[in-house]
């Protein structure tokens, strides 16, 4: 038999098991000793009598320290009052190490302390939920792709060009080629593989050298980005909002637990069911000045606009048609009005932001490398590019979600710094 886990144990009530684990708390009542052990998938309440134990066995309760390891022996047995309904009645408990001043303890500790100790906050009730619902998020986005005929393609981190500006570029030296980037997007990538397979999605990590401090940046951060031949914009929109719905629905379904633990009120969560709202980004304008807000059009939105915008409404709502001005050089301009970008952002609600950005991609070679000099990139570069425009172009749409965000989102955090196991910030790159 393999080894046996707390979420397991189900499967095992009566028999008699070894969970190997943690000591997450404990505490005695006379002659009747008590250990919270957690074992990364649960915490078991295991109880030690005296009358039932040998003496050096029921001594090994004084010696236990928060965050010691061990491994311990019982019978499972059925009880609703405990941490996930089951507890051990132990025979025997076996010491694998003892830990000493363990820093983290059950008072308060500030965030820069926790964040210098991230490597063992990631213990906690709370970042163990974190990590959980974020796996499951990542789980049910491959998931989804997988199930509906997307090719994974891996885009590369090191590339020779910039996708969403030259501002926000970490650059490296890269032999005697000269300077090389590390990736803002794998958007271009997917574009190529796009005519190749038809749909693809890239999921991978991506950098912004962007000097925000805000609770809604990280400089590293994971994002997914489907690309597909032959959609335009309503299609981009209408794969958004389906994508969007499977992922939440199938968090709430598998890991309702965690976000109990989180306190998280899921009532909005709940209503991400399609259709989404849609707006032009001349309606979202519009909100803006009915709110009292001083917003010139032409300009991007702000996280505070997006939070005025998103209030309106109980879910995820779409902003589509922006300025092109304030947009990327790839996006399509709409035909019945040359000064909008076919582009599309999707705001959460509760004051979550941007959660999804994308586009329909500009398909045509001479518009295209107008586009690059505007930008005042350079050419070279995109030459390779530019050769998808030349060889059997086709209207194309993509998006990009970001993970972070995310997590931040369905979590209901106030900070994305909890949604990374090891979260780099412009004042942070450690532990």
């Amino acid at each position: 038999m393999g080894r046996i886990y707390i979420e397991d144990l189900d499967k095992h009530i009566g028999k008699e098991v070894t969970i190997h684990g943690w000591v997450y708390n404990k505490r005695s009542s006379g002659k009747i000793k008590f250990i919270i052990v957690r074992d990364g998938t649960g915490l078991l309440q295991c109880i030690m009598v005296k009358a039932t134990l040998p003496e050096e066995v029921f001594e090994t309760f004084g010696k236990l320290t928060q965050e010691s390891s061990l491994k311990v022996t019982g019978t499972v047995k059925e009880e609703p009052r405990a941490p996930g309904g089951f507890e051990l009645e132990v025979k025997d408990v076996g010491i694998i190490h003892i830990a000493h001043d363990y820093p983290i303890t059950p008072k308060e500790h500030g965030v820069e302390f926790l964040m210098d100790r991230r490597h063992l906050w990631l213990r906690s009730t709370r970042q163990h939920a974190i990590m959980r619902v974020r796996h499951q998020i990542i789980k049910s986005i491959r998931e989804y792709f997988d199930s509906n005929g997307f090719v994974l393609i891996d885009s590369p981190i090191l590339t020779p060009n910039a996708v969403e500006g030259t501002t926000t570029l970490f650059e490296t030296e890269y032999f005697d080629l000269g300077k090389a980037f590390l990736t803002q997007s794998g958007q271009l990538y997917g574009e190529a593989a796009a005519m190749a397979h038809g749909k693809i999605y890239c999921f991978g990590p991506t950098f912004r050298a962007e000097k925000s401090k805000t609770r809604r940046h990280l400089t590293e951060f994971w994002m997914v980005e489907p690309e597909v031949a032959f959609n335009d914009l309503n299609d981009n929109m209408d794969l958004a909002e389906d994508f969007l719905e499977y992922i939440v629905s199938s968090t709430l379904k598998h890991k309702s637990n965690e976000l109990e633990t989180l306190e998280r009120d899921t009532t909005y969560l709940e209503k991400v069911k399609k259709p989404l709202p849609r707006i032009t980004y001349d309606e979202a304008v519009g909100i803006l000045k009915d709110k009292g807000i001083d917003f010139e059009w032409g300009g991007d939105l702000g996280g505070t606009d997006e939070t005025v915008i998103s209030e309106q409404f109980d879910k995820p709502v779409m902003v589509h048609r922006y300025p092109a001005q304030v947009k990327a050089f790839y996006m399509k301009r709409d035909p019945d009005n040359d000064k909008l970008a076919l582009a599309l952002d999707v705001l959460a609600p509760e004051g979550y932001g941007e959660i999804i950005g994308g586009s329909q991609r500009e398909d045509d070679y001479d518009t295209l490398v107008e586009r690059i000099k505007e930008h005042n990139l350079p050419m070279e570069p995109f030459e390779w590019y530019l050769d998808l425009r030349k060889y059997g172009s086709v209207p194309h749409a993509g998006f990009g979600l970001g993970i972070e965000r995310t997590v931040s989102w369905i979590c209901g955090l106030d900070h994305v710094r909890e949604t990374a196991p090891f979260a780099r910030m412009i004042y942070r790159n450690t532990p």
